[in-house]
């Protein structure tokens, strides 16, 4: 807004630097009175200290958990609390470490994705011997003991519909399963794909082993088991990265024609793909849903509320045919 320099005389600043002076006089009367029933207490501190919530992911090399973690500090600083969260780089001991620093952070709550669902149990001891609940997200822990609760997709169906669609789509199939054993999301997903073709001798596996998740190592895999020159026509990826990986290994070495590509996620990456034909289908999660599902549950049972044991979220499969009912370029 414009101000004019020459705004009345000498007399009139002095007016307003005396209503000025009276009001701030007035203000410091009744401001007890005014701030009472805003953030204040009787003894000066603030009504509301903020909580510190602790969040880890297995890696942030995945743009799903950085969408998961969007989400829960979305709800987290919503509530006026603070989140705070480590990348252990897919290596569990640094996670279990990165814990045991957040714990002597002051954290009242973990929300836990793991690395290892297995070797992750030194830090669940550590989070209860200091009292801290933990949240477990989109891929199970072992020890189901030590968390309030598990948050996750089904990823049981989530395999069990890549292969419902595979089976229509082709008579018969070899197949290449690309997995992740320490990650018991991907393990389920593939025993469901497995479990659905068991019975059908025409679908067969030719080959599964270990792409750690990651779109990189997974396309490493691929280009080794390419240049053993075993015939295959279709791909499960244990999610979106790995089944990327597999793609871009067989583009790489011009084998992509025929072959049926699978992913588990619904990411942005892979309909983008999808929308170009050129993988077949995705079991989509929700990100979204699961990190926000977790902070809501998380402040439930702040507040003394029960909270289930297992919360979960069905998943749903996209192909090029409805993929135009979803958005491709963000995340569900």
């Amino acid at each position: 807004m414009g101000r004019k320099k020459h705004f009345g005389s000498d007399n009139m600043k002095k007016r307003r630097r005396g209503i000025c002076a009276l009001s701030l006089f007035i203000i410091g009367l009744t401001a007890p009175a005014a701030l009472s029933g805003c953030a204040k207490v009787p003894d000066g501190r603030d009504e509301h200290t903020p909580r510190i919530f602790g969040a880890t992911y297995m890696t942030r090399n995945n743009p799903y958990f950085d969408i998961v973690h969007e989400s829960i500090s979305e709800v987290v600083e919503g509530n006026g609390d603070i989140l705070i969260s480590r990348d252990p780089q897919q290596d569990q001991k640094k996670q279990n470490d990165q814990i045991l620093e957040m714990i002597d952070e002051g954290i009242e709550i973990l929300f836990l994705n793991p690395v290892d669902w297995e070797a992750v149990k030194p830090a669940l001891i550590a989070c209860h011997e200091a009292g801290v609940p933990v949240f477990n997200i989109d891929t199970s822990v072992k020890d189901t003991e030590y968390v309030v609760t598990t948050i996750e997709t089904d990823n049981y169906q989530a395999g069990v519909i890549c292969a419902e669609d595979m089976m229509q789509r082709v008579p018969s199939a070899k197949i290449l399963i690309l997995d992740n054993p320490i990650q018991m999301s991907i393990t389920y997903r593939v025993q469901g794909f497995l479990d659905t073709i068991a019975g059908h001798e025409e679908y067969e596996v030719v080959h599964q082993e270990a792409g750690a998740g990651e779109l990189e190592v997974s396309a490493k895999v691929t280009s080794a088991f390419l240049e053993q020159e075993i015939p295959f026509d279709v791909v499960l990826g244990g999610n979106d990265p790995t089944a990327l990986g597999a793609l871009a290994a067989l583009q790489q070495h011009h084998s992509e024609e025929g072959v049926l590509i699978y992913g588990i996620d619904g990411s942005p990456d892979f309909k983008s793909m999808l929308d170009i034909e050129y993988v077949t289908g995705t079991s989509m999660q929700s990100p979204k849903g699961i990190g926000q599902k977790a902070a809501e549950e998380a402040y439930r049972y702040l507040n003394g509320e029960t909270v289930e044991p297992y919360i979960s979220i069905e998943p749903v499969l996209i192909t090029s045919e409805n993929l135009s009912e979803f958005e491709i370029n963000g995340w569900q």
